[in-house]
């Protein structure tokens, strides 16, 4: 979850959006990783929008703080759309990272999948943003991987955890490392159908307000 916001002097769509962190595993570090690389990533391709007749360049301004503090309460009654809450945990129920929906503003990290640059995060935070898995995983041929495309997605061999690999074999999936987010991915956020306001800022997503007890 985030907001939009115009700025036309620059020709901008910024998409802002403020990350939490909470749980035994998380820290102040790990949520400057977080911020760092869902910023980066998603500003990476310099994508455009056209919205009112206007071509913006979208570039996104994330940031994060670790809460030890943070109580249930909180991320109830929170009504600040740049808010996402993610509790970080070395052991998840489901043995993935998982947010609470598309388009919302919390959710449950496995430390594990936060290392060795697994793009996890940015994936997520498309999630949040309001985007689902593409139903095709079987994307040989095509090249790099976008953002979306979840674990177990059949891939080119250099993108592979293991080019060595047949598809399929342990080792023959995509490596999430190698995902990255496209044009496409910013076309599918529609963000030209935003409700903005006459400050020229809007919403991307909803509150979903869950607070996740440890797993």
């Amino acid at each position: 979850m985030g907001v939009a916001e115009i700025n036309e002097k620059e020709m901008l769509l910024f998409i802002k959006a403020h990350i939490v962190l909470y749980g035994d595993a998380a820290n102040k570090a790990l949520a400057q990783l977080v911020a760092n690389e869902i910023e980066t990533y998603w500003s990476e391709p310099k994508a455009t929008v056209t919205i009112k007749g206007q071509q913006l360049l979208v570039q996104f301004k994330i940031t994060a703080e670790y809460k030890s503090s943070l109580q249930p309460e909180e991320v109830f009654a929170n009504t600040n759309p740049l808010f996402n809450y993610f509790r970080v945990e070395e052991y998840s129920v489901i043995d993935i990272s998982f947010v609470d929906g598309l388009g919302c503003n919390t959710g449950y990290f496995k430390l594990l999948n936060l290392s060795n640059g697994s793009t996890t995060a940015a994936h997520e935070f498309g999630h949040t943003l309001g985007l689902e898995h593409p139903e095709n995983l079987n994307i040989i041929g095509e090249g790099v991987p976008g953002i979306m495309y979840p674990r177990g997605t059949l891939v080119d061999p250099e993108f592979q955890y293991d080019p060595a690999k047949l598809p399929g074999e342990v080792g023959g999936t995509m490596n999430p490392a190698c995902r990255k987010v496209k044009q496409k991915d910013i076309d599918d956020l529609l963000l030209h159908k935003l409700a903005f306001n006459e400050q020229g800022t809007a919403i991307v997503g909803e509150f979903s307000s869950i607070w996740h007890n440890k797993h």
